[in-house]
Formats: structure tokens, C-alpha cells, sequence
């Protein structure tokens, strides 16, 4: 029998403080200054943001065994009753559930998991491993009782919380389009730095290859090749570079990121056709994307694979991640930070930077020393849809 031990969770502080006393001249006309006055208000169990505590039984040798991150502090679930299972979506306030016997529930969220105090906009992602308590008759909504550790994640700040795109996969395609809409270099950046905060492997893909000429866009494949980081040529229309990344994607639990137009979902319906994922032109107007994809969707592939179809995005901010750290996401700058004139150089301002020197000399990308002053002061990346 497993160990069961009892721990106290913080609870989301969905009260706000009591408004302002009313009544505060009939108060001083009975009681005046007297100090017992408030006696017959005082309370002995605190009310508000004070009393948004419980305790919860949790399972030890689960959480010992267990590895990776945890969204939260989690209960102990009854294996006998509740069955193992998987994300695919995630739909408002509910979740749907592929268990590992091939169903496919459609599930609420048990009330004390949304209520734990967490700094993610929701407690459930997709690509999540849960377990689900199934309705009691077929077609009947099952309910989520626990979320497993996660591992592999790509995560972007939102609302001053973290937003939790897609978990528990080891690589992430960055699709990038090279026109309609034009080619961002800093939002790779950015990317990049997220899959390596998360754990995971990227690969860049430069989608709608056929409507420019390659050699123009050498110089950008060069310098991510030089980082070890794979770049594919693709193009849906054409069937340019789709055997190669079916290659990539075999065996694997793939994420496809990236802007709103670029051609995600396109290229997952050359890939294997049979999927029928909606595709939309690029605006005529603007030349933007139309937002097609509206929940990011786990997809199982016929050739042993998975993949998740994200919806595009408009900025893309990094979350958790101190100004001193994005350093950290530029290998290029490692050999040059010691030979730098200061200990704590931030190599924005300084004299005597060996960053700025390398730039300046064209050892280090320009466009990638301003993705990397854009991180270090925090501001997003607008792609301006």
C-alpha cells in the first residue's frame, strides 16, 4: 500500500478585502472612542485572502518516482477508479482526454485543481498526462482528478502569468514564412530561447519556399546551421523539404509554432494528408494571417509520431527569465563573456565589451545581438498582425 502524507496547499485568492466600513459616524455617537467597541466584530477564523489554505493527501512514493515539473501541488488519486490519459485539447473549461486504451473523454476540471494557487494562466495543457475519473455511462463527462509531472515544455508570458502552449514534447518546429507575412528573425530568437528554457530541441523550418529564390536567404540558413540548429526548405505547395521533415518527425513529440499565416497547418496536410486541418489564404490586404487555427491540438501521425498544431500568435514574450540570464541563450557570446572588461558586463552599454567588439567586427549577427538586447530589456516582439 502506498504512503500516503497530508501537506497544506495555497489556494488562488479569489476574494477580494471587504469594502470600507460603513456607518462609522452612528458607531462614535454609541460607543465613542471606547476600545471595546470592535469586540462584538472580531472574528476568530480569518476571512479573505487569509483563509485560502487546504490540506490535501498526497501519494509519496508517486511524487519520488515521479520526474520533471509539476504545475502544482497534486492529490493523491484512487487508481482503481480513475484511468491514465493524455490532452489532446483543451476547449474553455474542458479538456479532451485520450486514455491509454485508445477512448476519448471529454473532461471537466476537479474544482480544488483550479483553485491551487499557481502562476500559469491554466492548469491544464495541452499534451498534458493526467488521470481522469470517466463518467459513470458511456458518453457521460469524465472529470480530471490530477496533472503528472511535466517535462518538455514551451511556455511564453502572458498577462503577467505564464502560459503553457504545449507539454510534455522533446522538439519544436519554428515555422517561419520567408514572405506573406515577411520573415522575422527576432521572433526565432525568441523561440529559440523558450525551447531551451523548456528542454527542448528546436528545428527551424523556412515554409513557402517556393515563391523567392533560395540563395537570398543563405546567409540566415549559415547562421543558425553554425548554432547546430537544423533549417529546413519547405513548401507545402510544391512538396519542397516534406520528405525531410517526415523524417524529423518520426518517432517523435513535435510542437509546430509560430505566427498566424506562416503555413503550420499546411505543411501538416503534406505531411500526411489524410489529416484535413483547415487552411486559410493569407490576407489579400494586409498580407497576414487569418488565425485558421483557433486551440492547439495534439495529433497522432501514422508513421509513429505525434504533433501539436498551434494556433499563431501576436507577440511572443519570455517567461521567468532575469535580464542576466538571456545571455545565456546565445552560445555565440560564451567564448567572449570572459574576456570582457567587467564581471558583470551586460554588454549593452559598456566600453571594453567583448560582445560589442565581435559585433562590431562581424564575428557575432547583428540581427542576433539585437534579438538579444530586445530580451535582456524586455520588450516583446510584436509581429504586428
Amino acid at each position: 500500500m502506498a504512503k500516503k502524507k497530508k501537506i497544506r496547499v495555497d489556494l488562488r485568492k479569489n476574494r477580494s478585502k471587504p469594502p470600507r466600513q460603513q456607518g462609522w459616524t452612528r458607531g462614535f455617537q454609541e460607543h465613542g472612542y471606547a476600545e471595546d467597541a470592535t469586540l462584538n466584530q472580531e472574528r476568530v477564523r480569518a476571512k479573505g485572502e487569509l483563509s485560502r489554505k487546504r490540506t490535501i493527501i498526497q501519494d509519496e512514493s508517486a511524487n519520488t518516482a515521479a520526474e520533471g515539473r509539476e504545475p502544482a501541488e497534486m492529490p493523491a488519486v484512487d487508481v482503481s477508479t480513475c484511468l491514465p490519459g493524455r490532452v489532446l485539447r483543451v476547449h474553455g473549461l474542458h479538456s479532451f482526454v485520450q486514455t491509454d486504451d485508445g477512448r476519448q473523454v471529454r473532461c471537466a476540471v476537479r474544482r480544488l485543481l483550479k483553485t491551487l494557487a499557481t502562476e500559469e494562466r491554466s492548469i491544464v495543457a495541452t499534451g498534458d498526462r493526467v488521470w481522469i475519473r470517466p463518467g459513470r455511462g458511456e458518453g457521460d463527462e469524465g472529470l480530471i482528478e490530477r496533472i503528472q509531472p511535466r517535462h518538455g515544455l514551451l511556455t511564453r508570458s502572458s498577462r503577467g502569468r505564464e502560459q503553457v502552449l504545449v507539454a510534455n514534447v522533446d522538439q519544436v518546429v519554428i515555422v517561419v514564412s520567408v514572405v506573406e507575412p515577411e520573415l522575422k528573425p527576432h521572433l526565432i530568437d525568441r523561440y529559440l530561447a523558450s525551447a531551451e528554457q523548456g528542454g527542448i530541441a528546436p528545428l527551424v523550418c523556412l515554409n513557402k519556399a517556393d515563391l523567392v529564390e533560395a540563395a537570398i536567404y543563405q546567409p540566415l540558413v549559415g547562421l543558425y546551421a553554425q548554432l547546430g540548429i537544423p533549417v529546413l526548405w519547405t513548401s507545402a505547395v510544391t512538396g519542397t523539404g516534406i520528405a525531410r521533415l517526415r523524417h524529423f518527425l518520426q518517432g517523435r513529440q513535435t510542437v509546430f509554432a509560430g505566427q498566424s499565416g506562416v503555413g503550420k497547418s499546411s505543411l501538416l496536410n503534406a505531411v500526411q494528408p489524410d489529416l484535413g486541418l483547415r487552411v486559410r489564404e493569407v490576407s489579400d490586404v494586409n498580407q497576414k494571417g487569418k488565425h485558421t487555427t483557433t486551440t492547439a491540438e495534439l495529433i497522432q501521425l501514422d508513421f509513429e509520431g505525434w504533433v501539436v498544431d498551434t494556433p499563431g500568435i501576436r507577440q511572443f514574450q519570455l517567461w521567468d527569465i532575469l535580464p542576466e540570464e538571456v545571455e545565456g541563450f546565445f552560445p555565440e557570446f560564451r567564448p567572449l563573456v570572459p574576456w570582457c572588461g567587467y564581471p558583470d558586463c551586460t554588454h549593452t552599454h559598456e566600453d571594453r565589451c567583448a560582445v560589442k567588439d565581435a559585433v562590431l567586427r562581424r564575428l557575432i549577427s547583428t540581427s542576433r545581438y539585437t534579438s538579444y538586447l530586445g530580451m535582456f530589456t524586455g520588450r516583446m516582439e510584436e509581429t504586428k498582425e
